[in-house]
């Protein structure tokens, strides 16, 4: 499922293209994808003037001139794809399943071919209270994001900060693989108990979740199945993996004998796979 990184590459590609723009047309071709598209879906959007293109977490948001907002979540297979005025448009494919036409000629299209996506429509003053919103953390990129921010949210968890981390009240956005990534880079062991991150920890930690998170959004995200960038392309930070997806492999700057430690270790989480070094890794 695509992840933070993946989701602000999604939205960068958008706002130039929708931003100040109208939607002209506006076309749904099925009555659902995880769950039903709400009523009047196209005619509360079409001649709708975008006003701005925002990321929540892993959530698309799309604020409009009469204060509607368009959620959109891309779901485990779910891209955008975006044609210019003069682009050939391909003839429609049979998971290409909203397509917005734009007064400036552009044309855009939500694939998804597992349908776990979805969009819905929040009233003027719904959106902080919608269901998908309501109850997830802070932005890891925001400045409420910091080491005090997490140790606070983590104090008394018995849980794995792994599991922890993946629990979207306490930090909005991150997934099994840049969870993966960020706790190698702070030394800090999946199975450690989350309430034993605190002080300097706590502080190196969220200092390394940005730090994945930006660089991996600079990469255009990860691409292992279906992730695209708006203009198609895949994205490649799934080249500068640590640990993620390693098993068995030496993890960078490795001077460990791979006959006696195993390398890269893969064990599972509440049902999710985790990778890391038991070396470096307290």
């Amino acid at each position: 499922m695509p992840e933070l990184p993946e989701v602000e590459t999604v939205r960068r590609g958008l706002a130039p293209v929708l931003e100040g723009q109208r939607l002209t047309r506006v076309l749904q071709r099925r009555p659902d994808l995880r769950f039903p598209f709400p009523d009047k879906f196209v005619e509360r959007l079409t001649g709708r003037q975008v006003m701005s293109v925002d990321r929540r977490a892993k959530y698309l948001l799309v604020r409009l001139d009469d204060g509607q907002v368009l959620i959109g979540h891309l779901g485990m297979s779910g891209h955008v794809t975006i044609f210019e005025k003069d682009d050939v448009l391909p003839e429609p494919g049979a998971h290409d399943h909203v397509v917005f036409e734009t007064d400036a000629g552009a044309t855009v299209i939500f694939t998804d071919p597992r349908r776990f996506g979805f969009m819905d429509l929040a009233r003027p003053g719904e959106l902080d209270s919608h269901k998908m919103l309501a109850k997830l953390g802070p932005e890891p990129l925001s400045n409420a994001f910091n080491g005090p921010a997490l140790a606070a949210a983590l104090k008394g968890r018995n849980t794995p900060i792994k599991a922890a981390l993946l629990d979207q009240r306490v930090v909005a956005g991150l997934g099994n693989i840049y969870v993966a990534e960020a706790l190698f880079r702070s030394g800090i062991s999946p199975r450690r108990k989350a309430r034993t991150v605190q002080g300097g920890r706590a502080v190196r930690l969220a200092g390394r979740i940005r730090d994945v998170l930006l660089e991996a959004i600079e990469a255009g995200g990860s691409s292992l199945r279906d992730h695209r960038q708006t203009s198609g392309e895949l994205g490649y930070f799934q080249h500068n993996f640590a640990v993620y997806g390693r098993a068995g492999d030496a993890c960078p700057g490795c001077d460990c004998d791979l006959a006696k430690t195993g390398g890269i270790k893969q064990i599972v989480q509440s049902g999710r796979s985790t990778f890391y070094c038991a070396q470096r890794q307290r």
